[in-house]
């Protein structure tokens, strides 16, 4: 529900108009907004896995033509027309749980959680239902991003490791996350020899314990990020998740349209190793 308007195409006009050329770098400076006055390596921390020259290349084109804040209003204005436009039937629902998605979201913890404590107190448009519902979703996915990135760094995985491990775990060809996230191939050698140490990898391919430790990683994270869900409680998480199951293929298929079957991983089903 969240991940399509990284690359929808009203979204990217949006943020063009601002003045941005062709509207370079949306990605990370729409998700990064709240975050970016703090600098260029402050989003590269809370970023983990993204390069951090594609990081400070989104954050300076962005400065050099609006102020953050409107690149936040660009996105969200779009948000509420897609939500319109490709899941009507859930936006009055939707927008119904606003307050207790808001709630759970401010029961989440700052510690070491950057990007959502950025984004916690920026406008939540309480006066548009269906768009605070969605900075709710927003701001709890956000944690949840912060929270796997902590469990990494506890566990010695740096972003390019992060890649690798996800990339065997979703089936996906070879080393393609990392390099979608600007790893070259003198940092895919060292992430190969440091997951080969561990004892996670064999001659560049994740072996059987490295596909294991990775799903420690995900139920870790998951257990961790089960935090907000509790605080919401059983009845309106179910009611929460009826909403999202059903659509959820609709919005998958929009990031298929607009950037490619293999973008925004974190959205999709494992597939078989080959």
């Amino acid at each position: 529900m969240v991940g399509w308007i990284y690359w929808d195409p009203h979204a990217i006009a949006n943020y063009t108009a601002l003045g941005v050329p062709e509207g370079r770098g949306y990605y990370i400076a729409s998700r990064c907004a709240p975050l970016g006055p703090a600098g260029n390596d402050v989003v590269a921390a809370a970023c983990y896995s993204i390069h951090p020259l594609f990081v400070a290349f989104s954050l300076d084109q962005a400065r050099q033509h609006t102020p953050f804040e409107d690149v936040y209003e660009a996105r969200n204005e779009s948000v509420v027309r897609g939500l319109r436009e490709y899941a009507p039937d859930i936006c009055d629902a939707l927008a119904s749980l606003a307050t207790r998605l808001w709630s759970a979201a401010d029961s989440l913890p700052l510690s070491a959680r950057p990007l959502y404590a950025a984004h916690l107190h920026w406008s939540r448009h309480e006066d548009d239902p269906l768009l605070s519902a969605w900075l709710a979703v927003n701001c709890i996915r956000e944690w949840r991003g912060d929270t796997h990135w902590a469990v990494l760094a506890a566990e010695g995985i740096g972003g390019v490791e992060a890649g690798l491990l996800h990339d065997a775990y979703l089936g996906y060809p070879g080393d393609w996350i990392p390099r979608s996230r600007g790893a070259d191939d003198t940092a895919l050698v060292a992430a190969w020899s440091n997951l080969t140490s561990r004892g996670l990898a064999d001659n560049q391919r994740v072996n059987d314990a490295g596909i294991a430790f990775r799903e420690h990683l995900e139920q870790r994270t998951n257990e961790l990020a089960s935090h907000a869900w509790r605080h919401l409680g059983e009845d309106d998480t179910l009611r929460f998740v009826s909403l999202i199951e059903p659509i959820g293929e609709r919005f998958i298929e929009r990031i298929n349209a607009t950037a490619g079957p293999e973008w925004m991983p974190a959205a999709r089903e494992r597939r078989p190793r080959n």
